[in-house]
């Protein structure tokens, strides 16, 4: 019994004693059979969390943030990823509750309706991550896309800009980028504007085909001044196509990108952007998952919105 608490992490046991058991095990290489745990309490010690893409810089910084709270508990994050295709988040979301995961992190607010009754059926807290413009299943905490679409018009139409290009990917099942993408819009119609020209890509180096791209929107369009991008890692490509071409940034064309990413640090000139605040919606909704098994006397909120802020950086007047 004693080696059972020390292993489950349960009761009172002395250091000293705590030590002795651990260090048995280690010698022996000995791991207990959570399965046999988990027929008892039909739960696992396991946390699903189900992201689009492990290539897309957002998120290991969402799962950083996730682990640094789980760290502390006997909660282990197990990562599902999707491709950002629907059906397929559709079977990782049945593999991860077939499993009796203590609990379920999920990126987005668009789902299956196959998926979305799993959850709901699932008797287990569910947060929803980067995105409040919707209604969750269960909980959610990240930013309102719209919301920061419409900031960065703002932003941009206060200096001066109106000859204005977007460059971006392919938005149908990137519905966070979409969301930007319509806020953004929606404030240039407001100013009686309109986008002059758009250009979109799927796949492939994000750097490299952020200068591909810019070369063609610029080819096309020799007069516009301002470039949107919907991520940094494709504007991080523009900026760098600009300055080898020596098209003056922001005295020609000002740029801006989306995410915040530590890479565009590293860049001749500091990107404009708006943090997603990653890692804080990671802690966030890790936190909220802690919460809701202890079931403290507070309940937790269910829906946390997290406000970026604009970063004009050196790209922008």
């Amino acid at each position: 019994m004693t080696v059972s608490r020390v292993l489950r992490n349960r009761g009172e046991v002395s250091e000293k004693t705590r030590e002795k058991v651990l260090k048995a095990a280690r010698e022996l290489g000995y791991v207990p059979n959570k399965i046999a745990g988990a027929l008892a309490s039909n739960r696992v010690n396991l946390v699903g969390v189900i992201i689009p893409s492990l290539s897309n810089m957002v998120f290991p910084e969402v799962m950083m943030g996730i682990s640094s709270v789980l760290d502390e508990t006997p909660l282990q994050p197990v990562v599902g990823v999707t491709g950002y295709e629907p059906e397929k988040e559709e079977r990782v979301i049945f593999e991860m509750l077939s499993w009796r995961p203590s609990g379920l992190i999920v990126a987005g607010l668009e789902h299956t309706d196959a998926a979305r009754k799993m959850m709901e059926n699932a008797s287990v807290p569910v947060v929803e991550i980067m995105d409040v413009d919707g209604d969750a299943v269960d909980a959610c905490v990240g930013i309102s896309h719209q919301r920061a679409g419409r900031q960065t018009a703002t932003e941009i139409l206060k200096r001066g800009y109106r000859r204005i290009g977007f460059l971006g990917t392919k938005m149908p099942l990137d519905h966070r980028a979409r969301k930007r993408f319509e806020g953004f819009q929606s404030v240039l119609t407001e100013a009686g504007l309109g986008l002059i020209d758009q250009e979109y890509y799927s796949g492939g180096s994000a750097l490299a085909k952020g200068r591909e791209m810019t070369e063609a929107i610029l080819n096309r369009n020799d007069d516009l001044d301002f470039l949107y991008y919907s991520n940094d890692m494709i504007g991080a490509g523009g900026l760098l196509y600009c300055l080898e071409k020596g098209i003056s940034v922001p005295g020609d064309v000002g740029l801006a990108g989306f995410n915040g990413v530590e890479l565009i640090d590293g860049l001749p000139r500091k990107l404009a952007t708006m943090d997603s605040c990653r890692g804080e919606i990671g802690t966030k909704a890790a936190q909220m998952i802690v919460a809701a098994l202890e079931k403290t006397k507070e309940a937790a909120p269910k829906r946390i919105e997290i406000s970026p802020i604009f970063a004009a950086g050196d790209t922008v007047r």
